[in-house]
């Protein structure tokens, strides 16, 4: 199976429209933008859009949406992680042309972290670039120094690189040097393209290792502003994520660095720069809402149909909506609305939204029994030779993607045939995993709560690359609907995977003289970088993705 550019999604819209049509469309808009701003709402669900404009019609998220035009059937690419989801979004790109399959794989090529002498050094190692590669990950500042808390956050540097631990990052055994993030990317991205015209570039994020984006060198981002989100919160007694009104908190700062930036300073409001050309930022109260069981004593996600918000997701909606419009009113007290488009996206939903379909699998367990399972098959075969673990490293969420010590064909079929063995009765009294529904009771399962799996050259196929690519994960197995991997019960929704919850994310591009109206042909969130370069003026050729995949613009986006 290959994957697909798009599922078949049902229409949803908030005005009346045929599927494929476009509703009160306006004369199509003439001349470059000035300044492009995008906004990832990451978690938001296509229906959440719909729902939440229909019961707040006068609120920003509906403004953006009346004034702009909405593509009701868009699709982030698989997995459905912020890693390779906003990576996409900015280069036009999915993973098989930017080799970013998620933010923490295995990469057998590579040296590990902190090699020095890589003459005869054996390869095959885990590339992290999350919090983990921080210099110090449990500070808001990553370890520079000058801010505890979201008040004093603003005076970080906006040039992260110099905030990532070199001793955490994969060695290249050519050069015996560090690979930082933006040297794994393979393609140039959005802010490399802008800045080769001359064009100033902004961008805030959750982690430093989204200097990524900056592109190869590193440097196309002129202020970076990269909080760390996984940081201590001395508040909660966990990191910013654990509690919902402390990510948002941890998201305010982030919007007061856009609007310092919309001002024409830099995101610390010390130096006037003029205002970006390219600027934007991430908002993560509406995952962390969506994610936590309760935060602040009230239910987080959904109700137990899926059909409501809950309390604490209605908090996170109505902070994001609340933000949103303080960001029209600094665009419009600036006098930059005819100059500047707004586009609205995420970079992966999360699923499920229906509490009683959840069914959280201690993947560890399961990981686990698979590496037992080859070593005792060795006692079956005396020619193998299996002495270490088959699974080196994976990425599991509620999607399964595993690299193998082995990339033989009969390897990668022993794991899948032996994934889809695995059922349990949810207790692990009978050997197999834990696990639980939403209440922590044991819930049964079947085939590891995976629907199917693809190994060895099925996998490769499935994303579109050669088969023994260096990147590509040997295993990916697709899961049950309402399947969130975790040995615990700290959530009730995931992201990651291949469920339309996941990949059902809203698009809109509104303003500056943009086309109104809805459009229910499938799109992907990739095509939103060659847009940008469109509504600059420049040519979206200029990205690498975009040539090699045949990425087109959003239709009518541009005039």
């Amino acid at each position: 199976m290959r994957l697909s550019r798009t599922l078949p999604l049902a229409v949803t819209a908030v005005a009346l429209a045929a599927p494929g049509a476009v509703a009160a469309a306006a004369p199509a808009r003439t001349g470059p933008q000035r300044h492009v701003l995008l906004v990832s709402v990451d978690g938001l669900h296509q229906d959440d859009l719909t729902r939440w404009v229909r019961l707040h019609p006068h609120g920003a998220l509906a403004r953006l949406v009346s004034g702009g035009r909405e593509f009701t059937a868009a699709q982030t690419p698989f997995p459905s992680d912020s890693f390779p989801g906003l990576v996409g979004q900015l280069t036009g790109g999915d993973p098989r042309t930017t080799g970013v399959y998620y933010d923490v794989t295995w990469n057998p090529t590579l040296l590990a972290p902190g090699t020095k002498s890589c003459t005869g050094a054996t390869p095959g190692t885990t590339v992290a670039y999350d919090e983990s590669i921080d210099k110090d990950p449990s500070r808001l500042d990553a370890g520079q120094g000058v801010a505890t808390a979201p008040g004093g956050i603003l005076a970080m540097t906006g040039a992260p690189r110099a905030l990532i631990d070199p001793t955490k990052l994969p060695v290249d055994p050519t050069t015996c040097k560090p690979v930082y993030p933006d040297q794994y990317l393979k393609v140039n991205t959005v802010f490399s393209v802008a800045r080769a015209h001359g064009l100033r570039t902004a961008w805030s994020d959750k982690h430093p290792a989204y200097e990524i984006l900056g592109g190869p060198g590193g440097k196309a981002i002129q202020d970076l502003f990269t909080p760390e989100i996984n940081s201590d919160d001395a508040a909660t007694k966990g990191d910013w994520t654990t509690d919902n009104a402390a990510t948002q908190q941890y998201d305010a700062a982030k919007v007061q660095a856009v609007v310092n930036e919309l001002d024409g300073y830099d995101h610390s409001r010390k130096g006037r720069l003029g205002v970006p050309a390219v600027l934007g930022l991430n908002f993560q109260a509406v995952s962390t809402a969506e994610k936590l069981p309760v935060s602040g004593g009230e239910a987080g996600g959904y109700t137990a149909d899926g059909k409501r918000f809950g309390p604490v997701l209605t908090s996170a909606l109505t902070f994001v909506d609340a933000q949103v419009g303080r960001l029209e009113q600094e665009i419009s007290r600036q006098h930059l609305g005819a100059s500047t488009t707004v586009i609205l996206s995420a970079k992966h939903g999360q699923s499920p939204e229906d509490m009683g379909s959840l069914t959280r699998i201690d993947d560890g367990a399961v990981l686990d029994a698979l590496n037992a399972a080859w070593r005792k098959a060795a006692d079956v075969d005396p020619t193998a030779s299996h002495t270490t673990d088959l699974v080196a490293g994976s990425s599991d969420d509620d999607g399964m993607l595993l690299w193998l010590s082995d990339r033989s064909a009969a390897a990668t079929r022993f794991a899948a045939s032996f994934l889809l063995s695995v059922n349990g009765n949810g207790t692990g009294a009978d050997g197999a995993a834990k696990a639980t529904d939403s209440a922590g009771k044991p819930r049964p399962y079947a085939a590891s709560g995976l629907t199917s799996v693809l190994s060895g050259a099925g996998a490769a196929e499935f994303f579109g690359v050669r088969p023994g690519d260096a990147r590509v994960p040997d295993v990916v197995g697709l899961a049950q609907h309402g399947v969130v991997f975790t040995g615990g019960t700290k959530k009730i929704a995931e992201h990651g995977g291949f469920d339309p919850q996941d990949r059902d994310v809203p698009l809109v591009v509104s303003g500056g003289g943009v086309a109104r109206g809805v459009v229910g042909t499938s799109v992907e969130t990739t095509q939103i970088a060659p847009t940008i370069l469109g509504l600059l003026g420049i040519d979206p050729r200029e990205l690498q993705a975009v040539r090699i995949q045949g990425t087109a613009v959003l239709p009518g986006a541009v005039g």
